[in-house]
Parts: structure tokens; C-alpha cells; sequence
């Protein structure tokens, strides 16, 4: 960084800082903030319509669903708060903590949970369940942003040995934990995904990142071919309506469910699904009762919410004051983003179904409690996004912003330093 001075203004000497930004301590985007309690109320007003119906079909009380979900989403605050006040430097030192952590408890829920649909997800902790998978996301997540940004810092991003191997390694462990172990394709895909993003981001060559993926895909295609189950689902994917009464039961109800809505929705509290024809109504399959209820305009609404969440936290990444920063927060976008394209696909048939959660809005207080944690982090972040100065050129009038995206887009947006690929 270079600061320069220049005399074109008769009036005042000017400083500027040549390629540079300033770094400061302001306000941060409260419109992230919104936008998530926004999502959040929508949660809790649809797990409130339901919650009779389905409280009814499991014999327990009118109001058991909605009391858990308003404890979800209190303990989400309280994970926001802790995420949004703590340094974010300070999260390098618990990476190996949470990575141990998210391991015993996937292991626990291997021993000790209960199995549905022929996979692993939630152990029972006095009264609440766990689902370990979410942990583990936001472990992975903070110990890729570290170790990239470590390997930033040493100039070492392109080695194969010092850089490849190790991310190799942590992928082949959470293939063997996650999609081994729980059986749980769905999370693995967007654990993928978002390792994959921050490694593009942090300048992984390009070829390296295709030759894992290919890797991934045949492995994923072999992990399908070698259960009869996910080889149903594929089936039943393919041809959806020709396994109603059976594996298909959930992806047939669900279209029902969307279908059924129209344009303006039957009504809130007015589900007829929620009344134990769709299966997971108020988990896998929230997005679908939602559809019913609101219709073809609430769907609009609500993605459009996501789509402003996901935009916000994109223009935070392209800001970020340094590389674990833009990590962390590059992460965070892939995860959030992966997770509601996964769910919403699903729900209208155009990806095969997987047992996921729509962020924010699906009952559960895990997901509730590392998502809104994970917003946490991206809000205390925001506090310290740099602004790049323009660069006036001796002898012209025109400004130019260093900002500005190159030819593949995102590259230089989100990391104006980063050296060509190869």
C-alpha cells in the first residue's frame, strides 16, 4: 500500500491511498438483521398455523410446536449474540475445539440416535434432539477459513502438498462422518459446496478444484449405486409420479402441497396437508406447507427475502477486511444458499428429494440455533468492511473503482489481490 499526494485541486492537497482501503470500525448492516428477523417471524408464523394439526396427529398439546420453536429461535438470539460481539480473530483458537466437538457428536448420534429414513441425524438430550450435522457445518466452516487463510499468509495456496492434501483430507473425513456414518447425502453435498466455494475464493487453481469435484461426483454416483434406498429416490425422481403410494409418497404430497396453493394460497392455518398427509410438514417439507398456505405470491415474498439475505452477504464478502474474514463469510453465503436451493428444489420437484431444512424457517432448534449464529458472525464482520478510495489519475478527471469485477466476476470483487489462475 502506497500513499500518494497530488496538487490537481487548487483549493486543498489531497491524500490518496494508491490500491488501497480504509479499515474502520462503523455501523454494521442492520439490514442483514432484519431481513433475518424477518425470516424468522415467517418461520414462526407458519409453524403457528400447523402446530395444531400437527400436535393433534402426535397426541401432544395444541401449542408444542410453536412453544419449541419460540425456545429454537431464543437460543438462536442468544447464539447471535455471542457470535456478533466476540473478535472474529478470536475463532482461530476454538477451531480445533469445535472440530472435536462436531466429531464426538456424530459419533454419539451414530451409537446413540435414533435412525430415519435409513439415516442418522438427531440424538435425544433431555427432552430436545440434536442434530449433530449442523455442528459439524459450522466447524468445517471455521477450520477451512483458517487453514486457507493460513495458507494465504504463506503464499502457499497452489501447493498440492501444503495445500490440496490437507483439504483433501478434511473432505474425505467428512464423507466418511457425514454421508458414511449418518447416511446423510444432503448435508454432505452442502458441506461440499461451500469447502469448494472458499477454496475457489481463496485462489485455489481452478484445475485442482475441478479434479476434486470430478472426484465427488464419481464417488456420489457410486454412493448411490450401492444403496437401494438412494437408488429409489433417483428412481423416484426421474418418475415422480409413479411411486405415490410408496417411495415417493413424500415428493408426490409435496407437489400436492405446492400445487394446492395456487396464486394466493388456501390460507394461513388452513394447511389440509399438515393434517398427516405430508410427511416432515413442519421439518423437510416446511417450504411446501408454506406454498399451500400463501401460494404462488408468498413463495415470491419469501424468496425474494432469501434473495436479499443471500445479496447482502455477498456484498459483505466483496468487503471483508482480510482473507479469514472473506472465508468465513464466503462460507457462510455457500452454506445458506446450498441449503435453500437444496430444500426449495426438492420441494417442486426439480432435484431429487434429500431431508434438509429451509434456513430459518423449519422447525428445529439446531438449525435455528447455527444458522442464526453463523448470521452472527457475518453481522460482527460487517462492522469492518473496507470502502476502497478511487484512484485519480495524474492529469485526468476521471475516477476509477478498484473495486470493479474483471471478466470471470467474482474473482476480483471478492478478492481485488488475487493473482491469475492456472
Amino acid at each position: 500500500m502506497r500513499v500518494i499526494s497530488t496538487n490537481n485541486t487548487p483549493r486543498r492537497r489531497i491524500n490518496i491511498i494508491e490500491r488501497g482501503s480504509i479499515q474502520r470500525r462503523h455501523k454494521p448492516d442492520y439490514w442483514l438483521l432484519i431481513i433475518t428477523v424477518a425470516l424468522l417471524a415467517i418461520g414462526l408464523i407458519v409453524i403457528y398455523t400447523i402446530s395444531p394439526a400437527l400436535s393433534l396427529n402426535s397426541n401432544l398439546g395444541e401449542n408444542y410446536y410453536i412453544n419449541r420453536q419460540m425456545i429454537a429461535v431464543g437460543l438462536g438470539v442468544i447464539g447471535f449474540l455471542i457470535t456478533s460481539s466476540m473478535p472474529i480473530a478470536y475463532w482461530k483458537k476454538l477451531t480445533r475445539p469445535l472440530v472435536v466437538l462436531a466429531l464426538l457428536s456424530a459419533i454419539a448420534v451414530r451409537l446413540f440416535g435414533q435412525q430415519v429414513n435409513g439415516a442418522y441425524r438427531w440424538i435425544q438430550i433431555g427432552g430436545f434432539s440434536f442434530q449433530s450435522n449442523e455442528l459439524i457445518k459450522f466447524a468445517i466452516l471455521i477450520l477451512v477459513a483458517s487453514f486457507l487463510a493460513g495458507r494465504i499468509r504463506d503464499n502457499l495456496i497452489k501447493s498440492s502438498q501444503k495445500t490440496l492434501l490437507p483439504l483433501f483430507i478434511i473432505l474425505l473425513v467428512v464423507l466418511v462422518v457425514v454421508a458414511g456414518l449418518q447416511s446423510d447425502l444432503g448435508s454432505t453435498g452442502v458441506i461440499v459446496l461451500m469447502m469448494g466455494s472458499m477454496a475457489f475464493i481463496a485462489g485455489l487453481p481452478m484445475r485442482k478444484i475441478v479434479t476434486i469435484g470430478a472426484i465427488i461426483v464419481v464417488g456420489g454416483l457410486l454412493a448411490v449405486s450401492a444403496s437401494s434406498f438412494r437408488r429409489e429416490r433417483l428412481l423416484t425422481f426421474l418418475h415422480p409420479t409413479t411411486n405415490c403410494q410408496s417411495t415417493g409418497y413424500q415428493a408426490c404430497q409435496a407437489l400436492i402441497s405446492v400445487g394446492s396453493g395456487g396464486l394466493m394460497g388456501l390460507g394461513l392455518g388452513r394447511s389440509v396437508q399438515a393434517n398427516g398427509y405430508e410427511p416432515e410438514a413442519a421439518n423437510d417439507s416446511i417450504f411446501a406447507i408454506y406454498a399451500e398456505e400463501l401460494g404462488l405470491v408468498g413463495d415470491i415474498v419469501l424468496l425474494a427475502l432469501f434473495t436479499a439475505l443471500f445479496v447482502r452477504i455477498k456484498n459483505i464478502v466483496e468487503r471483508s477486511p482480510d482473507d479469514f474474514s472473506r472465508l468465513i463469510v464466503m462460507g457462510i453465503l455457500a452454506w445458506l444458499s446450498t441449503q435453500t436451493l437444496i430444500n426449495v428444489g426438492a420441494m417442486i420437484g426439480v432435484i431429487p428429494f434429500e431431508g434438509i431444512t429451509l434456513p430459518f424457517i423449519s422447525y428445529g432448534g439446531t438449525s435455528i440455533l447455527f444458522v442464526t449464529a453463523a448470521i452472527g458472525l457475518v453481522f460482527q464482520i460487517s462492522r469492518y468492511t473496507t470502502y476502497n478510495l478511487p484512484i485519480i489519475e495524474k492529469g485526468s478527471e476521471g475516477k476509477k473503482d478498484e473495486n470493479s469485477y474483471d471478466r470471470r466476476g467474482i474473482r476480483r470483487a471478492y478478492n481485488p489481490n488475487l493473482s491469475g489462475r492456472s
